[in-house]
This record gives C-alpha cells, sequence and structure tokens, in this order.
C-alpha cells in the first residue's frame, strides 16, 4: 500500500530538517547507553530508600547496570470508558517482569474530570511526579 503523496512529502520534510538533531540525539543515546544508569551519584541514603522499595530487583539495581521502568498511567478505574484498559496495567507489569527489569508505577496523572464541571468541586487535575 503506497503513503499518500503529501504524506510523504511532509514525511521525507521532517526527515531531512531533523538530520543532524537526530543524529546528535542518536550520539547522545549512545554515550548514555555505553555509561550505564547513573545511580552511584546518589547519597547512600537516598540509595537505601530507592532500592528498598524494588523488593527481590534492589541487588540489580544496586550493581548499576540494570534498567528500571517506570510506568505512568491515566488509567481511572472509576470511569466507564477506561474499563477496557482494566487489564493492561497487569500486563505491563508482567511483560515488564518477564523482560528483566525492574518496574514501579511511579507517577500518576489523576482523571482530571471526575463528573463535574471544570472550576467546580469534584474537578481534579494534578501530577506528582516520581521522585
Amino acid at each position: 500500500m503506497a503513503l499518500n503523496p503529501v504524506l510523504q512529502q511532509v514525511t521525507e520534510a521532517i526527515v531531512a530538517r531533523s538530520k543532524d538533531s537526530r543524529q546528535a540525539y542518536l550520539e547522545r543515546i549512545a554515550r548514555a547507553a555505553e555509561q550505564g544508569p547513573a545511580r552511584a551519584h546518589l547519597t547512600c541514603g537516598n540509595q537505601a530508600h530507592a532500592y528498598a522499595a524494588m523488593g527481590p530487583a534492589q541487588d540489580r539495581l544496586a550493581e548499576g547496570r540494570a534498567p528500571n521502568l517506570g510506568i505512568v498511567t491515566a488509567y481511572n478505574d472509576m470511569l466507564s470508558a477506561h474499563q477496557p484498559f482494566e487489564r493492561f496495567p497487569a500486563l505491563i507489569k508482567q511483560a515488564a517482569a518477564e523482560a528483566g527489569p525492574p518496574h514501579r508505577w511511579p507517577a500518576a496523572c489523576l482523571p482530571c474530570a471526575t463528573g463535574s464541571p471544570k472550576g467546580r468541586r469534584g474537578w481534579n487535575c494534578r501530577f506528582f511526579p516520581a521522585t
């Protein structure tokens, strides 16, 4: 199936325009992969807190080369529209466990609407970043 000619033209323009910045990005990623995770800069106390929640994976994290997968979700089991996605958090955790990296749900985006109009009681939109 051929790509729409306009879409093809736009794609080629984006690729050409971003060639230098993409190459620089790929080089940075390669250097970061060679260096591995930068956890050694944490103080002992911070490392202890970070690894304690990881259960059996804490030894692999402390050794410094294991990836640590953080999963961010806006899934809300209170909304009927989200119901089809109910099984995804467990599937993602299972796939991550099978792939090897430790994983946690380090951040959450609470639902922006809880059935109330924006600006009224019940409207709730916050983001809690991972620490």
